[in-house]
């Protein structure tokens, strides 16, 4: 059984920061060798993708909304990747997924192999 679990959601003020974690537990072996991503679906909204990570770190996808504002990374010793995310606004409250696949397009394309529960991210304006 494979778990992706997120933590760091939270509500912040519009212009704040936060740090979303996700960390694989079960069949971890494998996901040092994953893409790794998240997601996010506002209420009465499609999920969207936000960001992707290869593996190896060479490629990096954000969605158009959250270029230069929002910073992907990963450790894989840990099996976490992280969300940076700067400069936030009432458009970015959603709740947050981290996913996992093959490759980082993949992710981009809206596939994903595994999924988290998700995390919530509420910005006050």
């Amino acid at each position: 059984q494979v778990q992706l679990v997120e933590s760091g959601g939270g509500l912040v003020q519009a212009g704040g920061s936060l740090r979303l974690s996700c960390t694989a537990s079960g069949r971890t072996f494998t996901f040092s060798s994953h893409a790794r991503g998240w997601f996010r679906q506002a209420p009465g909204k499609e999920r969207e993708f936000v960001a992707a990570i290869s593996w190896d770190v060479v490629s990096i996808y954000y969605a158009d909304s959250v270029k230069g504002r929002f910073a992907i990374s990963r450790d894989n010793a840990k099996n976490t990747v992280y969300l940076q995310m700067n400069n936030l606004n009432a458009e970015d409250t959603a709740s947050y997924y981290c996913a996992a696949a093959g490759t980082s397009r993949e992710l981009t394309r809206g596939r994903s192999d595994y999924w988290g529960q998700g995390t919530q991210v509420t910005v006050s304006s």
